[in-house]
């Protein structure tokens, strides 16, 4: 029964193509919304993931909040502090640093190139692996020693020599107003999407990396600790136990202790990434409501279209329940078919842009299963009254219609 009902609801549809299509063009237009932003948003949420992995997952940063109305220079911290931590916390931290960043510009010869340069010391690699395609990374002498070394992004060595090949070569930098001549140990290549560089910036500024004694040496104080836990660490639980040492070794109240972890900010964008695309979804999804009032009104018209036919199916033994079920399976049928079409729409424009921006698109299975069952359902709501006021039509003044 049900195969013969969708033969014929095909058979309906066939002998009104544009009529039939252009009530499925608002499931279609949906449908393809739905399932091209609902993809999009996990597109970026994964964008993101990967952003947070290449910092580490689990990183973290302490210092004493800049709210305070009393912040004084004891809030910075030293190196012989951040040692202290260390020794204290061997067992729950991996690696630690001062979180020094620099912005500045390299000069060589006529070239100038702007740089953003991050202070690590020399086992930074152990928590975030450098593919250094030239050179080395730092040793404990470079960090040590504070010695005026570097180690490159091969794009900004590019920019600044010529070449990516650039170990040994020498450029002049002014930091706090200290001018000195920086030797390339190492240079580094690291993979990125368009989309990523993209919303990084412009790419005027170029990456790299100093000692970290050479940049947080003015004064020696800092004014947080950067650190990455070991993986079987619970973050919470440590960050919470932190905050009270250091909230004795600083002598301040715990509550201007502020802690940051990359997975709560990861989880912050995560959450409001997600709620924007379902909020935007649902804005979309309101197409279907019109697209279901299509449909409606299509079916109403091919009711009265079909009075005759009707008629005739009554009076040949028809049950009122079988004119329903073939009205609903007519309405339904288009409905599933402009959502095929609407997801293979979607689909397809989230693969291109994917494709244009050079990232990895997420399209879930779950959405598409969802969105094909909802247009379903759409169908047969939107069509129950249509169905029901034909089930109910008298077979007598349905012969008699003309």
């Amino acid at each position: 029964m049900l195969i013969e009902n969708m033969s014929m609801a095909l058979h309906a549809i066939r002998a009104n193509k544009m009529r039939s299509f252009l009530t499925m063009l608002g499931i279609i237009i949906g449908i393809g919304a739905v399932i091209a932003i609902v993809s999009i948003g996990d597109s970026m949420r994964n964008l993101f993931a990967d952003a947070y992995k290449d910092v580490g997952f689990n990183r973290a940063i302490v210092m004493v909040s800049w709210e305070v109305t009393d912040f004084r220079m004891t809030d910075f911290f030293t190196r012989e502090e951040m040692e202290r931590v260390k020794e204290v916390y061997h067992d729950q931290i991996e690696y630690m640093d001062s979180g020094s960043n620099e912005s500045a510009e390299a000069v060589n010869g006529r070239k100038r190139v702007k740089y953003q340069f991050q202070g690590i010391d020399s086992e930074y690699t152990q928590v975030q692996p450098l593919n250094i395609i030239y050179g080395r990374a730092f040793n404990q002498a470079d960090v040590k020693g504070g010695a005026y070394h570097a180690v490159l992004e091969d794009k900004g060595a590019v920019e600044l020599f010529g070449t990516a090949d650039c170990v040994g070569r020498t450029f002049r930098m002014a930091i706090d107003g200290d001018v000195q001549d920086y030797t390339v140990v190492g240079v580094y290549h690291k993979d990125i999407s368009p989309m990523a560089a993209m919303m990084m910036g412009n790419g005027q500024t170029q990456s790299g990396f100093l000692p970290d004694t050479l940049l947080a040496r003015s004064g020696d104080y800092f004014q947080q600790l950067n650190f990455y836990v070991r993986e079987d660490v619970d973050m919470d639980s440590f960050l919470k136990e932190l905050t009270r040492y250091m909230a004795k070794l600083k002598n301040r109240p715990e509550s201007e202790i502020m802690t940051m972890s990359v997975a709560e900010q990861m989880g912050t964008v995560d959450s409001s990434l997600s709620g924007m695309s379902a909020a935007v979804g649902g804005i979309a999804a309101i197409s279907l409501l019109v697209g279901g009032i299509g449909i409606m009104n299509i079916m109403m018209v091919s009711v009265t279209e079909r009075t005759r036919e009707i008629g005739i199916r009554k009076a040949l033994g028809a049950r009122t329940r079988d004119i329903m079920v073939q009205f609903l399976t007519e309405s339904a049928f288009m409905s599933v078919c402009g959502g095929m079409i609407g997801i293979f729409l979607g689909v397809l424009l989230v693969k291109a842009g994917g494709a244009a921006f050079g990232m990895t698109v997420v399209v879930r299975p779950t959405v598409v299963l969802l969105a094909v069952g909802f247009s379903a359902l759409v169908g047969i709501f939107f069509g129950l009254y249509p169905a029901s006021k034909a089930a109910k039509a008298d077979p007598i003044d349905a012969l008699r219609y003309e």
